[in-house]
């Protein structure tokens, strides 16, 4: 009997310590808009002057920590990718946005921040634009996340079958897409004009029942939302239609900031404000169409804003780096801090990592930082100095403390592109616009900002990236 008594306590112990260490694991809701520039949100100094307030997303940032140099790299997919797997997406082999219809996206081998929330004993649900693959084994259910709703490529695709000649082309009509873990997703329905104002409403009722579902079961759940707007064509929900009185724009500003609200009043509805970490960010810079290149009206061109910064995606300027940062975890991260450190996208990897509890794999290169004594506020340094600016799989440039480096520059998305014999050098305190080279007499900035890109040359020399499109089964050369 005392041997059964004591198996029988053992066993007690057992369970109810991992329902404890599983209650102590803060949920993560992690919101990703696209293509939205920093001067967007109240916050950065944006909303009115956009178009409409943002109360929601405002009063987020001034219930936690803001920061103003977070960065992101400079396309939809390598940013996502960088996102997921806390490395370059050089190194993953998604270093550009696909423009054909071959095989892209991550290789099973990769593990991303889903992976390794769900190890953690995290449920993960997905709702949006995914945009690392949209063949067998390259959805989101393959790669960590127990249930997705959302559409495998980009918002752009929804134009096509308003346009002359697509439906001759051969090439295949995007779709919006349902899955669970275990089984292969399903085609829900064509993702076309009529579907892309009204997505964004599901996406978030779809997040906001993932949440409830999980708060009942009593698991810590990770949430990632990235949300369709406000990439082109940016159409705002018909009940938003007009409300702002400025337009489009102004009208998903209102939009963004009313489904941040629901998500936040849900959090507070289930208790669990104290036990959520709440984050609010984007992919990249502004958009930035005119009229006479996508055949709108003028006024509904796409002339996002990047507030102080200079240009926008698809360049290596600061305006495509840098996007709006916000994180609430209420009594852990304090309340109304702003931070100009820098801080990059692939820390968020290592830094969940490290308060959720998670793994990050020894057996490759991580490029993020492990940041959460920094987001707790045990020290105001980021611990990051600088990073590798890329523009594709090119080195555009190094950033390092206040300083730029540009070895290349293009203009715009679609603009010039110049490559220089001798790298053109900004400091961002004094020249935000990073028009004035200052290398003479500065020369000294580029013998301290280059160690950092030649460790990581060196570490793509010995650790190869994988080939663009490279079929599963992948395994890196000498991996085991």
């Amino acid at each position: 009997m005392e041997i059964l008594r004591s198996l029988a306590l053992t066993l007690l112990l057992s369970v109810f310590g991992q329902a404890a260490l599983a209650q102590d694991k803060p949920n993560i809701v992690l919101v990703f808009m696209d293509n939205f520039g920093w001067g967007e949100p109240g916050f950065n100094g944006g909303g009115i002057i956009r178009g409409a307030a943002t109360p929601q997303i405002d009063s987020l940032a001034a219930e936690g920590l803001r920061l103003t140099n977070f960065n992101v790299e400079v396309q939809c997919t390598p940013s996502r990718s960088t996102l997921m797997t806390g490395r370059y997406a050089i190194r993953s082999g998604n270093g550009t946005v696909p423009l054909g219809e071959g095989v892209y996206g991550l290789v099973q081998w990769e593990v991303t921040m889903a992976e390794m929330l769900a190890d953690a004993g995290y449920a993960t649900g997905m709702f949006g634009k995914w945009h690392l693959g949209r063949t067998e084994g390259r959805f989101p259910t393959d790669q960590g996340f127990d249930e997705w709703y959302g559409i495998p490529n980009s918002t752009d695709e929804s134009v096509y079958s308003e346009l002359q000649d697509f439906a001759e082309s051969g090439v295949a009509e995007s779709w919006v897409m349902e899955g669970k873990k275990g089984s292969a997703p399903k085609k829900v329905r064509p993702y076309r004009l009529d579907y892309r104002p009204l997505i964004d409403r599901d996406l978030t009722d779809k997040a906001i029942s993932f949440m409830r579902r999980q708060a009942k079961a009593d698991k810590p759940f990770f949430v990632y939302l990235p949300y369709t707007a406000t990439h082109f064509p940016a159409i705002p929900h018909p009940d938003f239609d007009g409300k702002s009185g400025n337009g489009p724009w102004g009208d998903m500003l209102m939009q963004i900031d009313s489904y941040v609200g629901e998500l936040l009043e849900t959090i507070d509805d289930l208790g669990l404000a104290d036990d959520t970490i709440f984050i609010f960010t984007a992919d990249n810079g502004p958009e930035a169409l005119s009229a006479g290149e996508t055949s709108m009206t003028v006024e509904t061109a796409l002339h996002g804003s990047a507030g102080p910064w200079r240009s926008t995606l698809f360049t290596g300027y600061e305006g495509a780096l840098r996007v709006p940062f916000a994180v609430r975890w209420p009594d852990k991260i304090e309340a109304g801090r702003v931070s100009d450190e820098i801080v990059h996208a692939m820390d968020l990897f290592p830094t969940l990592a490290g308060i959720a509890g998670g793994k990050v794999p020894l057996d490759r290169v991580i490029d993020g930082i492990d940041m959460s004594g920094f987001f707790l506020g045990k020290t105001q340094q980021s611990g990051r100095e600088g990073f590798i600016v890329y523009m594709g799989n090119d080195v555009f440039g190094v950033k390092w403390r206040d300083w730029k480096l540009h070895f290349k520059e293009q203009t715009g998305w679609n603009g010039v592109l110049r490559e220089y014999t001798m790298p053109r050098l900004y400091n961002l305190i004094n020249d935000p616009q990073e028009r004035d080279n200052v290398l003479f007499p500065h020369t000294w900035v580029p013998k301290a900002a280059l160690p950092q890109l030649q460790e990581h040359v060196l570490s793509l020399r010995k650790n190869p990236p994988i080939p663009s499109g490279a079929p599963d089964p992948y395994k890196p050369a000498g991996k085991k």
